[in-house]
């Protein structure tokens, strides 16, 4: 056992390449289940036990396969959405039920005498080993090993083996499929729980020999899966008998054999999914019949190659190696590796807040996506990141609507959503944030100035850019100041909706208006295909250097938004108690609307994305007046209060913060990992490392890193993709190493403190630097009463 940041104990011994779980906590099922989840971007399955029960939430999902929901109102109101999307569990297909001399393996019975799971993070694969003993004392050994391939965007699988202990045995194992099984409710509507209960309608099913099918449709959203398995079984003793049957919602093989001491029954079972909203029955059968057809061609043992390769390439290129606590160096590549997962083959669709480890958020995806979970992508998985970035653009015709029914111009891009419309219920946190187009138009030209790749510039990102400009210009006014004003919108900080000139808002929307001008100089001829007038440029242009970024004189700090510091402080003392958080169910908007108190980084998070806008000194005057404010009510804090404290000198913090993001769900801080990972923290982790502690910054001409190490690292080593070429970033005792693998130089600038130097790294040699460590420019700040960050592990 060992202490987590958040004060909790830790289930999972520190293993820099594996989350091992030794024993079963069945109360601890759900949270276990999002861990140990399997994903492809595609697919995603829950690390539910191969027997199915007991389980904490059954889960598999398609991304973006969903059902329409009614959305409710207690009052109706002009452009409210008018129906939601909530993503559904899916047939399952990690079903393997075992009979043991006629008795279910079921773990809340007999004996479990050892049980062990291992999510390798190294070779992307779940394993785990089980010794029971039944109620009548027979033991029996139980190995499986499971996969979601990344190099297969339709495949599943399974090896799962059989082995008695000490006495012969009669086995049965049942390999399903199964539709439609029952999960907990998910809400307490019951206009929800009825469109969730059942959602999938039959279409066709089938088995043959050691295969099956499944075909379903929705019932509102009119969306098709199929589902099929097929099966390798293989007897040691050679004898075993099987049958196969189909049913509407399910399918089954069974497998029944005698085992001696020394004998065991293996099968491998491949899982093939697809789903379409246009493609006819027959296409999607012939589909998965094809990928089905394939992976056992192949088989388990070269499915699992193909698995490591894919895993050793990423790591290749994104790992980061901490010579620091064993407890964060496995949190940082925990979060790494889910990361990857969630956007390895999305595909053009979506990478939602909880990727596919569960129902959190109905499934939608968010911000979060663009700003913590594509600057990775990005820097290391770039075809990834473009995947998101193409599905963004394939919705722009929506997005064009929705500005029109908010009689906007451009396009107005939805809060939450899982295939484009609108789908939040609560306008002043959903409609009002505006600042998702400009985090979606950031995203895009960071991604052309990671990857220079013309032709996604030049399709995808200038629509993107040239839409949400347009957006800015007809939602903001010149002021009598003399400055572009945006007024009446929701920042990252929610509980201070509605406001004026949010400053991450505001200067977020500056950078897309720059970036607009640029790409439209670059592609002209997109730009007439746009219908760009001169005068929307010298708009676009005035808006972007005349933006209003309000600041306090009395306070000495750049207001969140303007008049932020006029409001008065939240009465912490109060609200100081830890069940008090989060202030959201203990408080009414009303007075957290007009209070000094901050849900999550705002201005500070305008620092990281735009901190060329503001000096050292700004910054460090912000970190320590936004402190005592922030209460980090959401998962998306952490991360870049982490950045901030290492940019202002706080290392110890900036440790206790990172510590905070990377361990979010291996420790359940939040208490809701059951509902799935909070992927934008676990992104959000490396964000805290590379650019924190690595000082990284994508926002000039170069590449521009500041690095340092907090007390108690010795050495810290990452790399990023950039323009085609690795570069690796190798940080010391006082001394940092730059190369690169790959055939061009890479031009950056190396800080150290306050001192800029130009550096060109060349392949095949190592470019070393000194560095020291930022001295704080004010006293370490401190936070609301109850939510000081945990101490780091050491």
């Amino acid at each position: 056992m060992t202490e987590s940041s958040s004060g909790q104990q830790s289930e999972f011994p520190p293993d820099p390449w594996c989350i091992r779980e030794v024993g079963l906590d069945q109360s601890a099922l759900a949270q276990t289940e999002s861990l140990f989840a399997l994903s492809n971007g595609h697919i995603g399955v829950r690390g539910n036990l191969d027997e199915g029960d007991p389980s904490g939430l059954p889960g598999t999902y398609l991304n973006s396969f969903f059902e329409t929901r009614p959305l409710p109102y207690a009052e109706a109101g002009y452009g409210y959405p008018e129906s939601g999307q909530t993503v559904l569990n899916v047939t399952n297909g990690k079903l393997i039920r075992l009979l043991v001399d006629d008795e279910p393996m079921d773990l809340r019975y007999g004996t479990v005498l050892e049980h062990e799971r291992v999510l390798d993070m190294r070779r992307g694969v779940l394993e785990r080993r089980v010794l029971w003993q039944s109620p009548a004392g027979t033991k029996i050994r139980v190995r499986s090993e499971r996969l979601v391939s990344i190099a297969r965007r339709s495949i599943m699988a399974i090896r799962y083996r059989v082995e008695p202990v000490d006495e012969p045995v009669r086995v049965v194992v049942q390999s399903e499929l199964v539709a439609n099984e029952t999960v907990p409710a998910q809400s307490k509507d019951p206009r929800v729980a009825q469109v969730l209960e059942s959602p999938l309608e039959p279409v066709e099913h089938d088995a043959d020999d050691h295969r099956a099918m499944l075909v379903h449709r929705t019932r509102a959203s009119k969306l098709q899966m199929a589902a099929a398995m097929g099966h390798v079984v293989d007897a040691s003793h050679g004898a075993s008998t099987v049958q196969v049957d189909s049913h509407p919602d399910w399918a089954r093989l069974t497998g029944s054999t005698a085992l001696d001491v020394g004998e065991h029954l293996e099968i491998t079972k491949f899982v093939a999914y697809g789903w379409s909203s246009q493609r006819s029955v027959p296409a999607l059968r012939d589909q998965v019949s094809a990928a089905l057809v394939s992976a056992l061609d192949f088989g388990w043992d070269r499915i699992a190659e193909e698995q490591a390769e894919r895993f050793d390439a990423f790591w290749q290129v994104a790992d980061v190696q901490i010579d620091g606590p064993a407890q964060i160096q496995q949190a940082v590549r925990f979060g790494l590796f889910h990361t990857y997962q969630a956007g390895a083959r999305a595909e053009h669709r979506a990478i939602p807040a909880k990727g596919l480890t569960g129902p959190g958020y109905d499934g939608h995806a968010f911000w979060d996506t663009e700003t913590f979970v594509l600057p990775l992508l990005s820097a290391t998985v770039p075809d990834s990141a473009a995947d998101a970035l193409w599905w963004r653009h394939a919705t722009l015709d929506l997005a064009r609507e929705r500005a029109n029914t908010l009689r906007l111009r451009g396009a107005a891009f939805p809060w939450r959503t899982i295939r484009g419309q609108e789908c939040s219920a609560y306008w002043p946190a959903g409609t009002a944030a505006f600042h998702v187009n400009a985090d979606i138009a950031d995203a895009a030209a960071r991604h052309v100035w990671w990857t220079g790749d013309e032709e996604f510039a030049r399709e995808c990102a200038t629509d993107i850019l040239v839409e949400t400009a347009r957006l800015w210009c007809s939602l903001g006014y010149p002021g009598e100041d003399g400055h572009f004003h945006i007024d009446g919108v929701t920042g990252p900080d929610e509980y201070s909706a509605m406001a004026d000139d949010n400053v991450y808002t505001n200067l977020m929307a500056a950078l897309n208006l720059r970036s607009a001008v640029k790409m439209v100089r670059q592609f002209p001829d997109r730009a007439d295909e746009l219908h760009v007038t001169d005068d929307e440029l010298r708009e676009w242009t005035w808006a972007a250097d005349h933006m209003a970024v309000p600041y306090s004189d009395e306070h000495r700090v750049h207001e969140q938004s303007r008049r932020f510091t006029e409001h008065h402080v939240w009465d912490f003392e109060n609200s100081a108690e830890a069940d008090e958080y989060p202030l959201l169910l203990h408080a009414p908007y009303f007075d957290l609307y007009r209070s000094q108190v901050v849900k999550q980084a705002d201005l500070l998070l305008a620092m990281h994305w735009a901190g060329g806008e503001f000096t050292p000194e700004q910054k460090a005057h912000a970190v320590a007046y936004y402190e005592p404010l922030t209460v980090r009510d959401s998962s998306l804090s952490a991360c870049t209060q982490a950045v901030l404290a290492a940019e202002v000198g706080h290392l110890d913090l900036a440790s206790d913060y990172l510590a905070e993001a990377a361990l979010m769900d291996l420790t359940d801080t939040e208490h809701n990992s059951k509902d799935g990972l909070h992927i934008a923290s676990l992104a959000g982790a490396w964000l805290a490392v590379v650019a924190g502690f690595g000082g990284m910054r994508d926002q000039g001409d170069r590449l521009m890193f500041r690095p340092q190490l907090p007390p108690g690292w010795k050495r810290l080593r990452f790399g990023v993709l950039f323009r085609g070429q690795q570069l690796h970033v190798d940080i010391g005792d006082g001394e940092v190493g730059y190369s690169v693998t790959g055939d061009e130089p890479v031009q950056l600038t190396h800080c150290n403190r306050n001192r800029r130097y130009e550096v060109t790294v060349h392949p095949g040699k190592t470019t070393k630097r000194k560095w020291s460590a930022v001295p704080p420019m004010t006293e370490p700040p401190h936070q609301p009463p109850g939510r000081e960050p945990q101490k780091a592990p050491k």
